[in-house]
């Protein structure tokens, strides 16, 4: 009988869920990681799923897209999510993770596979004449950047991803900062540090004067994506736009004053043990003495120890929409999937999810099986069918949200309920999950 073999490239969030997927069906994997041997701009450690940029992976609530998300992929059987739900650590409405202690265990559960072989080291060519999931992540090396493209025929399109500093938390300031969450709702999972009119401008000079770290010349012309956007770019919006976002004071009143402050500094738990706190909307791409300066200005952050600074990184994705189906296959090529951020799929949950996607596909396409199109009633469906979607006029990096799912039809007194509305598109969502998991 002919072995059934697979080939993942990449051992991130993607590439670690797709390679269980696929073992769980009896596929034999083989899995590239070029870490340790040679590592990335962002990458610190040897293990696999590693989380780089925040230890975030936002709401776990079915009223929130990227919720909801979670809920359908524990439904598909997410090989992933019971191991964050192991490592997860404090973090209000949000779910975080001890991120070492997460990708210790994905990396165990990984080398101890019988059906997965790992290989450490760089892959320069995509294999041929075998099924192969790319899922190299938006650090892909430049060599087999290089591969792809020719293997793809389309240019990569370029953005850049910032990464926030982290702090030691015995060394912040707690005569001045206070542990609250937004509006006082959950546990007070999160450190705030506040700032009144004059303390907030100080900063905000220090900011906006701050040298950044030279771009080289490829990468002056490349983008920001949205919603990661360096704290330096959104200040060189307008002096009030940070206290409008990351810095909103809103519903955090310190209980010892009672007063709502002109600006906050928020700050998020980083590891089990809470010794680490990441500054949160911190992304950033000053120069490393600007950046202490910077945190050393703000309130509370007086002395604070620094183990992590913010560094920025070109991320690279495929033109998906030309090139792929809803399934995460080439159109032009059925051997060859793709999964993770390299997809235009942005953000760790919607990583973890498409790699659950591409293993499953993968899986099927490998045992001549129909390969599985979730309906856009679903986050993922609606997720995999918008960077497959051939009208795109400029296609740009997506995370999951309420906008790209199948609408519903709702009185108009609903339509005004954010809430409810949600809940109802959530419970249709996972309806249609529970629908076809039997095809899987």
């Amino acid at each position: 009988m002919e072995e059934k073999k697979l080939v993942i490239i990449g051992a991130g969030l993607a590439g670690s869920e797709a390679a269980l997927q696929a073992a769980k069906r009896g596929i034999k994997v083989t899995l590239y990681e070029m870490r340790p041997n040679k590592n990335t701009p962002a990458h610190k450690t040897e293990y696999f799923a590693e989380f780089v940029c925040s230890n975030s992976l936002g709401s776990y609530d079915i009223t929130n897209a990227s919720g909801l998300l979670k809920h359908e992929m524990e439904i598909l059987g997410s090989e992933l999510m019971p191991i964050i739900m192991k490592s997860k650590v404090p973090s209000g409405g949000a779910l975080a993770v001890d991120r070492e202690l997460f990708s210790k265990n994905v990396t165990e559960l990984i080398l101890n596979n019988p059906l997965i072989t790992v290989i450490r080291e760089e892959v320069k060519q995509i294999p041929q004449n075998v099924p192969v999931i790319i899922a190299s992540g938006p650090l892909t090396s430049d060599e087999l950047s290089n591969n792809i493209q020719k293997i793809l025929g389309e240019d990569y399109l370029h953005f850049f991803d910032a990464i926030a500093p982290i702090v030691e938390k015995d060394s912040i300031n707690f005569d001045k900062a206070f542990y609250m969450n937004r509006y006082n709702k959950g546990s007070k999972d999160y450190i705030n540090c506040p700032m009144n009119k004059e303390e907030y401008e100080n900063f905000y000079n220090i900011l906006i004067n701050a040298p950044r770290i030279e771009l080289k010349s490829f990468e002056k012309d490349a983008k920001f994506f949205e919603s990661c956007l360096p704290v330096e770019v959104i200040a060189s919006r307008g002096i009030d736009t940070l206290r409008f976002g990351p810095l909103k004071p809103v519903g955090l009143i310190d209980e010892r004053t009672g007063k709502e402050n002109y600006a906050v500094v928020q700050l998020r738990q980083d590891n089990m043990t809470a010794s680490l706190y990441n500054i949160v909307g911190f992304q950033t791409n000053l120069k490393w003495g600007s950046q202490k300066e910077l945190i050393h200005s703000i309130p509370g952050l007086e002395n604070a120890s620094i183990v992590r600074y913010g560094v920025m990184h070109r991320n690279t994705f495929i033109n998906s929409p030309k090139l792929l189906k809803p399934s995460l296959q080439m159109r032009k090529n059925p051997d060859i999937f793709f999964a993770g951020q390299i997809t235009g799929t942005e953000g760790y949950t919607e990583s973890i999810a498409s790699g659950l996607f591409a293993g499953i596909n993968a899986s099927k396409y490998i045992l001549g099986e129909k390969l599985l199109e979730l309906p856009t009633e679903t986050v993922l469906g609606a997720l995999t069918h918008y960077i497959s979607f051939e009208g795109h006029t400029s296609f740009q990096p997506i995370n999951s949200n309420w906008g790209i799912l199948a609408p519903v039809e709702l009185d108009k007194k609903i339509r005004k309920n954010k809430k409810l509305k949600n809940e109802i598109l959530a419970k249709r969502a996972l309806d249609t999950i529970k629908s076809v998991t039997e095809k899987i």
